[in-house]
């Protein structure tokens, strides 16, 4: 839940890229991150694997104006608009990208070599069709805002009331690697994006921080199955939540052009 996905930073410098705020290079740079190297296959007029940066060329030579986030988890297609084909790629990947404007979309497969603390990490991205229809549950960023905020509260009292203690060495290390990215001033987003979107993103890292800590950091005083399950059943709606307050928060350049 805390790590960015793949699927957002695409999404977000893709959006920037198409926007001409970004040039090819720094998009390129900042999506792929700390992995060794991304490409794609499967796109329309290209055999084979290509680059990242002659692939988001081509899409917008497709008709793509803009890149929407999925975050599916088992139960819960949130952003997908099929086919089956695609849903079931993106939810064993549980991330998918959407393209708006033409009916594509791209799944990461994602493969790493290599000794603990020198992992080479590469990932491929296949191109596959979509429906172009409404994706499902994205809520708007006003919903999102006000439903992270019961959220929050709801996770706090859950953890509260069933004593599991945000401390401990996991807990400790999650929370200072938090403020740590915060106190960097790291960009959640990419230039073009409205503040609002940047702030439902940080509180969405925020809730889903909380939650983490309540799954990771042992039992707390929920001992028993029973109390195990309570917790269980009442962190879920809250993760739900944060789930889609980030894919909102991507999407939100895209749905913004919508309405216009």
């Amino acid at each position: 839940m805390l790590s960015e996905p793949r699927s957002g930073r695409l999404a977000a410098w893709g959006n920037a890229l198409l926007a001409g705020v970004v040039s090819p290079d720094d998009a390129v740079l900042a999506v792929v991150g700390d992995d060794a190297v991304h490409r794609v296959e499967g796109l329309p007029g290209e055999s084979g694997l290509v680059g990242l940066t002659l692939a988001l060329g081509r899409l917008r030579t497709l008709g793509v104006t803009g890149l929407r986030v999925a975050l599916p988890v088992p139960g819960h297609p949130l952003g997908l608009s099929g086919p089956p084909e695609f849903n079931a790629r993106a939810l064993d990947a549980e991330e998918a990208v959407v393209c708006y404007g033409a009916a594509l979309g791209l799944v990461p497969e994602v493969s790493e070599a290599g000794p603990e603390g020198d992992v080479h990490v590469e990932v491929v991205w296949h191109v596959l069709p979509v429906r172009q229809a409404p994706p499902a549950d994205v809520p708007s960023l006003g919903e999102a805002e006000r439903e992270l905020a019961e959220a929050l509260r709801d996770a706090t009292e859950v953890l509260s009331r069933l004593d599991v203690a945000a401390s401990g060495p996991v807990a400790e290390a999650a929370i200072d690697a938090y403020r740590a990215r915060a106190e960097r001033g790291r960009e959640l987003l990419a230039p073009g994006y409205p503040p609002r979107a940047v702030r439902v993103l940080e509180l969405a890292e925020r809730v889903g921080l909380l939650v983490s800590l309540a799954y990771e950091n042992g039992h707390g005083g929920a001992v028993s199955a029973s109390e195990m399950a309570v917790r269980a059943g009442a962190l879920r709606p809250v993760e739900r939540t944060a789930r889609r307050a980030r894919v909102a928060a991507y999407n939100s350049v895209v749905e913004e052009r919508e309405v216009r």
